[in-house]
Order: C-alpha cells, then sequence, then structure tokens
C-alpha cells in the first residue's frame, strides 16, 4: 500500500469502458509516467457502467495503491459526463484527461508537463496526422468545417480529451452545469491560455472504438445546438431569400400565363415550389423543436451523473 499525506501534484482523469483487459497495463504505464515526474499523484478511473468487469478491475487495482481511486457510475451516462465525474473529485495542482484505450500514451505525460513550465494554463495533446483511407481523412476535414461554422468555434480536430489542465482550468469546468456535455468544447469556451504539443497516437490495445458515425453525428448535431443559435439565423435568411423568390416566381408565372403552352409549365413549378416550401417550413420546426427540446431538458436541472460507488474517494 502506498500511502500520501500532500495534496498531489499531478491528477489523471480516465473514464473506463469496456476495459477489463486494459486495466492491468494502463496502471502500470500510468505509475511509470507519474513517478517520473513526482512520486506524489492520484489516478481516478470512471467506470461508465461498463458491461463486463472493468469495476472489480479498478477496485483491484486500488486495493494494491492507495493513489489509484474509483468511482462507479449507477449507469451509462456518456464518456464526456464520466469526465466530468472524475473532474470534481481531482485535488492535483495540474489535472490529466485521457482515454483508457491507451491510444492516449501515458509516456507523453511528462512531456505535457514540462511544457506547462512555459506559463500557459492547458497544454493539449495535437495529434499527429496518421494514414488513413481517403474517405475517414477528407470526411474527418468536412466534418469539422461544418462543426466549426455551425458551433462559432476554430476547432483543431487533431485535440480531443487528451490534455493537460491547470487546477484553475479544472475549477472553473467544474462551475459549468448545463445538460448537454463536450469537454473540448466547454474547455475550450473557457478562454485560458493554452499550447499544443504534437504526438503521434498509439494503436487501441484491444477492441474497437465505441463511437460510430452515427453516434459522432449525434454529438456533433449536440454540440453545435448546444453552443450556437446559427441554425436559427440561417432559417431567418432563408426564409427572407424564400419570400422574395416567391414574389420574383410569382411575377414570372402571371407572365407566362398569357403566353399559349406555357401554362402546364408554369403549374408545375407552382406545385414544386409548394412542396420544397413546405419541406423547408417542416425542417425549420423541426430545428425550433430540437431547440425547445434542449430547453426543456436543461430546465428540469437533473444531475449530469448518478455515483454508486467509491473507492479511496471520500
Amino acid at each position: 500500500m502506498t500511502s500520501r499525506a500532500n495534496t498531489p501534484l499531478i491528477s489523471v482523469v480516465s473514464p473506463v469502458y469496456k476495459a477489463e483487459k486494459i486495466l492491468p497495463v494502463l496502471v502500470r504505464e500510468l505509475k511509470e509516467a507519474l513517478d517520473s515526474i513526482d512520486p506524489n499523484w492520484e489516478v481516478i478511473l470512471v467506470n461508465d457502467a461498463s458491461p463486463d468487469h472493468s469495476w472489480q478491475g479498478i477496485v483491484q487495482e486500488a486495493e494494491q495503491d492507495e493513489r489509484i481511486k474509483g468511482i462507479n457510475l449507477s449507469r451509462n451516462f456518456g464518456q464526456h459526463y464520466a469526465i466530468s465525474a472524475g473532474l470534481v473529485h481531482t485535488k492535483g495542482e495540474w489535472v490529466v484527461v485521457m482515454d483508457c484505450d491507451l491510444q492516449d500514451r501515458p509516456d507523453f505525460i511528462p512531456s505535457l508537463y514540462e511544457e506547462t513550465k512555459k506559463g500557459v494554463e492547458i497544454v493539449f495533446a495535437s495529434r499527429m496526422e496518421q494514414k488513413v483511407g481517403f474517405f475517414k481523412k477528407y470526411g474527418s476535414k468536412f466534418f469539422y468545417a461544418v462543426y466549426n461554422y455551425f458551433s462559432g468555434h476554430q476547432f483543431d480536430g487533431r485535440i480531443g480529451n487528451f490534455g493537460i489542465y491547470n487546477r484553475k482550468v479544472i475549477r472553473e469546468y467544474n462551475k459549468l452545469n448545463e445538460g448537454s456535455r463536450s469537454f473540448p468544447s466547454l474547455i475550450q469556451f473557457l478562454g485560458f491560455k493554452s499550447s499544443s504539443l504534437p504526438y503521434k497516437q498509439a494503436e487501441r490495445y484491444q477492441g474497437k472504438t465505441s463511437y460510430t458515425y452515427s453516434k459522432l453525428f449525434s454529438l456533433a448535431f449536440d454540440i453545435i445546438l448546444s453552443n450556437s443559435n446559427k441554425p436559427l439565423k440561417l432559417m431567418v435568411k432563408f426564409g427572407f431569400l424564400m419570400a422574395v423568390c416567391s414574389i420574383l416566381f410569382a411575377a414570372y408565372s402571371l407572365m407566362t400565363n398569357y403566353i399559349d403552352g406555357l401554362f402546364l409549365v408554369s403549374f408545375s413549378a407552382s406545385l414544386f415550389s409548394i412542396w420544397f416550401i413546405g419541406g423547408m417550413i417542416l425542417f425549420a420546426l423541426g430545428v425550433i423543436g430540437l431547440y425547445l427540446g434542449r430547453v426543456f431538458n436543461e430546465v428540469k436541472g437533473r444531475q449530469l451523473y448518478i455515483i454508486s460507488e467509491k473507492k479511496n474517494l471520500n
């Protein structure tokens, strides 16, 4: 057993899901990396109701070293909610957030910590571009271009959760209580001085990512609605444009009705316009409905997560 009486220099928060076989390797590599900086550290592993024996693995690691701490959520709330649950319990002067699949390399933490000595409050780990397929490469670039446009942020797609954050950054993050959570976008909203370090992301130690394209799309849509009202503004602009176009088209229809043989064409175009405008009205109502639904969810004020068990935490 390792005991500690002082405030840790570094806290590490990692959400855990389907990582039963990864945990021993993750903990071992974290210990090696953190001990090379300072022996006074803590690791908080948050089990997001993983269907395997991840929680039992966390408990076992925590029993061997008091610096390893565990949080078990009552159900699967999602990665960013699990991160929030862990951050509330951190005590370190610096906090590292990383995934549990070992693609975020523990041996890169000393480099991140060294960069903090340059006076920055956040150091992001920026993934170096890897050789991927044409569709994935340019699909990712298109995704972030659309995301940046609608969200109002210039988000770097090479940056994820992995990074090191000053205590005051995490303190301010914990004050954010909106129900829709995306750790990178909320950290960016805080606006603290930051820098980034390039690193080569490792291969997944085991299994496949739980983020399917549909889940990524849903997350992106959720983030956009939570951070921007630009879709509503676009609907207003589009509505004005359609009103102008309808006036011009009405004038055109009146003119063509007096020309032999063009009445049927004019009628077909009018019918198409009705269908098109009707579809756009339903689309606009759908967007408004999504915003109203988000307001409804926020007004309920439910807790972001529910903790069922803790290990080595008060």
